[in-house]
């Protein structure tokens, strides 16, 4: 399997910036079937062109008496709930005790957690999501990682491709990370909270526990710990 190089850095000030958005920073990786792929690489963003591979080569791997394959390289938990009008295209793999409601979409390249929630018209596509990930209502999740128990209120999107169609670069200030894609969502770190109606634009990076506040447009950065209220306003979390 061939993983990605490390992106360029740019800018000296890029070492801190580096350190958020690494993937051992994000996530516990106990926390998911695809542990294996993401522990090769630093970045989460990296995986996102073997998420496919990774799946065909996991899913042959699968114990058979708790998946079932069903369709070409869809490979679902018999403990998983999936409803009938819901549309799974491979490859895709669907975790133990997971749900996927009437008329989720998912377009393939996706990896559905244990106790995951797929909602009501929601669109997955190329897609990591770790256990117990609720996306549950009119969602579109695409090119994204979203860590341990990370939530997207209703409505509320990962925009993963530029209007100007140029390659997405994670911006801190003027921090800045090359990724050297053009299609990058958002990685959510663990118990990430996105309010209602949120669009997180192209290479969103959301450290642990933060929560972003209901329509909001989201786009760079947001440290671990924190509460977004607007691009100008995020405070740290205290303790109670």
């Amino acid at each position: 399997m061939i993983f990605c190089s490390v992106p360029k850095i740019t800018f000296e000030k890029g070492m801190r910036i580096m350190e958020e958005c690494k993937i051992k920073n994000l996530y516990n990786l106990e926390e998911t079937i695809a542990k294996e792929l993401l522990e090769k690489s630093t970045y989460p963003w990296e995986v996102l062109p073997d998420i496919g591979a990774y799946i065909l080569e996991l899913g042959e791997t699968l114990d058979k008496d708790e998946y079932e394959k069903v369709g070409e390289n869809v490979w679902i938990a018999k403990t998983a709930k999936v409803a009938p009008t819901a549309y799974i295209n491979g490859p895709a793999i669907i975790g133990k005790e997971a749900e996927v409601r009437h008329c989720a979409f998912i377009r393939g390249n996706a990896i559905v957690g244990e106790g995951a929630v797929v909602g009501n018209s929601t669109e997955l596509k190329n897609v990591i999501l770790f256990n117990k990930v609720q996306v549950p209502h009119y969602n579109y999740v695409g090119d994204s990682i979203l860590g341990y128990k990370a939530h997207m209120g209703a409505g509320s999107i990962t925009s993963n491709v530029k209007s100007d169609k140029q390659l997405v670069v994670i911006k801190n200030g003027k921090e800045m990370i090359e990724t050297n894609r053009k299609k990058v969502g958002a990685m959510l770190g663990d118990h990430v909270e996105v309010g209602c109606g949120s669009v997180l634009n192209p290479g969103t990076i959301i450290g642990r526990n933060t929560n972003i506040y209901p329509l909001s447009s989201v786009r760079g950065v947001v440290p671990e710990n924190s509460i977004y209220k607007n691009k100008n306003e995020i405070v740290e979390k205290q303790d109670r």
